[in-house]
This record gives structure tokens, C-alpha cells and sequence, in this order.
């Protein structure tokens, strides 16, 4: 994985602790989101997966090092270090909430404990791979639930930030509940079932509509869906039906959904066809989805692109990573950020999960009850512990989690907590 992906301040404070005599002083990082985005009940953590991979392959090659040697903020830094960059490697330990829990800000997603220059510098990827999939892992679910337990599918790869952002995104809607994606890499990587037939273009490439239903339905047989708004959408529903079986079902991508799904239906079933399905698309989200399921649409599939891959309502997890503990030359101290607003607590943390509430207490903590700690060994040494669970282990836990965790959960600091951060404090006046 290539290093210079970050944040030009983390290589100057890597040379800086360098410099300073500071490379084997240890710190610890938590990286959590200070509060909801609009809309949302909760957060589901995703994107560890890429994570973990970032981490076991982090490496400076040699031109990285070159081109960092070039420039005039490191012209005062010693040869040890760029050869230090030359064997750098993650050696830390990385503990984490499992994919596909539901957490509650600030509760946080992951603890970094490293020797501190390796600490510092893999701040901006962890927050770009936690921020985004979690973001789009819970919008996915929010899209599902407004669904009412009809399938949703992930289709937006054309309009992400990018076609690995989209890659990405495909994976994390999926972890959030969708039942597949229109991704095929996203397929091919991670065994997410994939989706889709043939577009307008399909339709439009025929001089006559029926020329290019005949040869979709003898490509694709049972798997034929046949998308009918390309000219007038019910003549094209009326077309489909006179074609008969073998079909999955037909698309809807455009008009008043609701209105057409229904006499789109009571054609299929005038024609013999009442197990041919009715897919939605175009410009969907939550509160549109919301608002045809309640209105009792016969549609039987979702499929959402732009909102879904882009969170278009939220587009960004407010993920911040900051510094709970360091050493300075061996000592250990407890670090704390006092701005207003952003006040942080100390220490490396643990959540404890009980039937009520969420507590957020110190690592060695084991409070009264037995509950439910979320975080979990990952990474020691810089090896993985164990490997880590595949997406659909991930769907399955939200689909648990969504089922059995309140979403008026509280969150509080143990009292242990809470009195630590005011002895630092102190400490500080």
C-alpha cells in the first residue's frame, strides 16, 4: 500500500518524533465521530477490512523516499530517516469494533496503539476507509428499513466518487442490508451477488422494442428483466407480458412509480404472469422508498444508486482520530484535547454493551453484569490476529444488531473514565 497516501503533516511529525529521539516511545489513537449525521439513529462500522489491508502492507518504496527527500520541509532531516522510511512497516496493535455493529457516537470504531511515529502516520487512511464505508454501511441501512423488508440492490458505481469509491461502496451497502449490487468487481472481490440486464442503450440499439425484448429473453432466459420506459413505459409493460415466460420481471425507471407499478401489475396478472416481479429504479432514496411502501406500490425490488453511493444526504462521517495515551522517552502519559466542543477523553477505551445502555469505560474495566465488550483484538504486532469475517458475516451482525440494539440507546462514561480525564485535567491547570 503506498505510504505517501496521507496527509503531508503526518510525514513532518513522523520526521519531527524521528529527530526528536522519540521513534521508540509508544502512543495510543482512538478514532470515533463526535456525533450523528442528520437523520440518523445510529452508525453501522464498516470498512476495517480495508483497514487491516492498509496496515499489513503499509510500504515506502524507494522513489516515495526519494521524492520526500526532495522537499524543502525535510531538508533538515537526517539520513536515519529516510532509511528508516525505507524499512518502515506497521508493528502495532489494533483493536476494533467487528463490521456490521451498530454504534453510537462517540463510541469509537477502532484503538491504534503503535510505536508513535507509525501511530501518527496512519491517521488520514483509517479515517478515509472508517468515515466512508461506515457512512454509506449506514445509509444502506436506512434505505432497507424504509423498504419494509423488500430487497434493496446497490447501484451506484457510475455516480460515486470515483469507481473504487464506488467498489467500496457496493461492499459497504451490503454490509448495511442490500441484497447485491450492479458491481461486478465488487462481485468478483468480496461474493456480493450482482445485478442488472441490459440498460436504454439495449432497447434503443433495435429498430423495433420487440426485436430487443426477443433477444433478451433468449440470452437470459428465467434471469430476463425487461426495462420498459425507453418509449411509453404500460405499452411496454403490455409488451413484456405478450411475451410471456421465460422472465424475471420488468424494470421501472422513470415516471410516478407508484401509479405505474400498480396497472403494470394488473397486466402482468391479466396475462398469466403474477410471479413476474416489478423492479423500481430512478432517483431513489429513503423517503421516496418510504413513501411507496406505505402507499402499498407492488413493487417487489429497489434498486438505489446516487443516494446510496454518495449518502447523498450526508456525504461525510465527521471521524476524527486523536491521541489518548503517549510515552516521551519511556514515561507513559495520558493525553487529552480540551478545546471547547471538542472535548476528548483519555486513556484506551473499551464499550460495554448492556440490554439498556452503552458505557464507555477504560480498557481493563470489567463492569458489574458481564456485558457485551464490542472491541476486539484485530491486529498484534502488525499480524492479524485471525481473519477477519467476510461481508456476509458483516450483513448478518447488522441484521442481528438492527434487530436486538435500541436506537434510543444512551451512551455514558464509567465512573473510572470520568475520573481519570478530571485527574489529567488537573494535572494540566
Amino acid at each position: 500500500m503506498n505510504a505517501l497516501l496521507t496527509d503531508l503533516y503526518q510525514l513532518t511529525m513522523a520526521a519531527g518524533y524521528f529527530e526528536a529521539g522519540r521513534s521508540g516511545d509508544r502512543a495510543a489513537f482512538e478514532l470515533f465521530a463526535r456525533k450523528l449525521p442528520p437523520n440518523r439513529d445510529f452508525l453501522i462500522a464498516a470498512g476495517l477490512h480495508s483497514a487491516a489491508d492498509y496496515l499489513l502492507n503499509l510500504r515506502f518504496e524507494p522513489e516515495h523516499v526519494d521524492y520526500l527527500r526532495g522537499l524543502p520541509q525535510f531538508s533538515q532531516a537526517s539520513p536515519a530517516f529516510f532509511e528508516m522510511l525505507r524499512n518502515f512497516r506497521f508493528t502495532g496493535d489494533v483493536d476494533a469494533v467487528p463490521e456490521g455493529a451498530l454504534l453510537f457516537p462517540p463510541e469509537p470504531f477502532l484503538f491504534v496503539q503503535a510505536p508513535i511515529v507509525e501511530a501518527q502516520l496512519v491517521e488520514t487512511v483509517l479515517l478515509a476507509c472508517i468515515g466512508f464505508e461506515s457512512m454509506i454501511a449506514s445509509k444502506a441501512a436506512r434505505i432497507v428499513e424504509a423498504a419494509r423488508d423488500r430487497p434493496v440492490v446497490e447501484f451506484g458505481t457510475r455516480r460515486a466518487h470515483g469507481p473504487e469509491a464506488g467498489t467500496l461502496a457496493a461492499r459497504a451497502a451490503y454490509i448495511g442490508g442490500c441484497i447485491g449490487t450492479s458491481n461486478t468487481l465488487t462481485g468478483f472481490r468480496y461474493g456480493i451477488p450482482v445485478y442488472g440486464t441490459a440498460a436504454h442503450s439495449w432497447v434503443m440499439s433495435f429498430p423495433r422494442e420487440r426485436m430487443a425484448y426477443e433477444r433478451l429473453q433468449s440470452l437470459l432466459g428465467a434471469g430476463t428483466v425487461y426495462l420498459v420506459d425507453t418509449y411509453d413505459t404500460l405499452e411496454g409493460v403490455r409488451l413484456a407480458a405478450s411475451l410471456g415466460r421465460p422472465l424475471w420481471g420488468i424494470r421501472l425507471d422513470s415516471g410516478d412509480l407508484g401509479a405505474l407499478a400498480a396497472e403494470s401489475r394488473r397486466i402482468l396478472d391479466a396475462a398469466g404472469l403474477p410471479d413476474a416481479r416489478i423492479f423500481a429504479t430512478g432517483d431513489l432514496n429513503e423517503v421516496k422508498i418510504a413513501g411507496l411502501a406505505a402507499a402499498g406500490a407492488p413493487i417487489d425490488v429497489f434498486g438505489v444508486g446516487t443516494e446510496l453511493a454518495t449518502s447523498f444526504d450526508a456525504p461525510a462521517l465527521g471521524v476524527i482520530y486523536k491521541m489518548v495515551e503517549a510515552e516521551y522517552h519511556g514515561e507513559l502519559r495520558y493525553t487529552v484535547k480540551l478545546s471547547e466542543g471538542k472535548k476528548t477523553y483519555p486513556g484506551r477505551k473499551q464499550v460495554f454493551r448492556f440490554a439498556d445502555r452503552d458505557v464507555i469505560g477504560r480498557a481493563a474495566e470489567l463492569p458489574e453484569g458481564a456485558p457485551e465488550a464490542l472491541l476486539q483484538p484485530v491486529i498484534r504486532g502488525g499480524k492479524l490476529v485471525r481473519p477477519l469475517p467476510g461481508a456476509a458475516e458483516a450483513r448478518d451482525r447488522c441484521a442481528a444488531s438492527r434487530k436486538e440494539v435500541s436506537r434510543q440507546r444512551p451512551v455514558e462514561y464509567s465512573k473510572s473514565l470520568r475520573q481519570l480525564s478530571a485527574d489529567v485535567e488537573r494535572s494540566l491547570a
